[in-house]
């Protein structure tokens, strides 16, 4: 099936010219060093959240396939939504889902269906794909939204993608996710903080705790947990914080913000 952009135009330019232009502004120039297993990246309009993107996506030395996963905006679909075959069309030019990978992540999972709907008009793995196209041409993607469960299914769910990427081929695992939303800049910053640092140990049940306890409005919390439980069975000992900044720094309107997190997984 071919799968139309949802927010082409709108959360990025919608035209290839257009397009190259904008990802030129947040794309460092350099070659990658870092060998990353995970990412987590930002989801927001490329003008408040491109830079933190494009400085952890591009610090990567990406695989042929990315994994990408976000939460699960719209409501649509199944909780846990796969897709295994198709294209994504998007203005920066086709990308094409790895279905060899995607079929043996599914095939492993009891908790990933097979479901376009959740991906229809979600926008969180979709604004990952311009950057990737940029960075690594040809790149593939295996595509999955998740909705909120708990922490035995997010660690269900990564042992079984890290299991399908050990079986099928490497892949980058990327956890798509804005963090604090529409707070005032200092508590959006703090608050953030607390959540970063459970990721750069590696703790997903940290993470939760620190979202639960302070209301943390992030809203990709789930593909986090779920690349940081993969990661780890993959080898990852290590995290670094590559940019973090809020709507507030592009904006200058510090009094509700939402904040970006780049994080490497290694």
């Amino acid at each position: 099936m071919i799968r139309d952009p949802a927010v082409s135009g709108q959360f990025y330019p919608g035209t290839r010219q257009a397009l190259q232009r904008e990802l030129a502004k947040y794309l460092p120039k350099g070659k990658p060093d870092i060998d990353a297993i995970g990412l987590v990246s930002p989801h927001a309009g490329y003008a408040y959240s491109g830079a933190v993107a494009g400085a952890v996506l591009s610090c990567a030395k990406l695989k042929d396939t990315c994994i990408i996963m976000g939460p699960n905006h719209t409501g649509r679909g199944r909780p846990f939504s796969i897709m295994t075959e198709g294209t994504w069309r998007m203005p920066s030019g086709d990308c094409e889902i790895d279905s060899r990978l995607a079929k043996a992540i599914l095939s492993g999972s009891s908790y990933l269906e097979e479901d376009a709907a959740a991906q229809r008009s979600e926008h969180s793995v979709e604004v990952q794909v311009p950057f990737l196209q940029a960075l690594k041409p040809g790149v593939k993607i295996v595509p999955i939204v998740l909705a909120e469960a708990d922490l035995r299914a997010y660690r269900s769910i990564g042992t079984h993608i890290a299991a399908a990427v050990k079986a099928a081929g490497p892949a980058t695992i990327i956890a798509s996710s804005d963090m604090t939303h529409y707070e005032p800049h200092e508590t959006a910053k703090r608050k953030d903080g607390k959540a970063i640092e459970a990721m750069l140990k590696l703790d997903e049940g940290a993470l939760i705790r620190a979202v639960e306890e302070l209301g943390i409005s992030m809203c990709g919390y789930v593909p986090v947990c779920v690349m940081l439980a993969a990661a780890k069975e993959l080898g990852a000992k290590n995290a670094k914080l590559v940019k973090y900044q809020t709507s507030g720094d592009v904006s200058g309107d510090l009094s509700a913000v939402v904040g970006y997190a780049g994080v490497a997984v290694y």
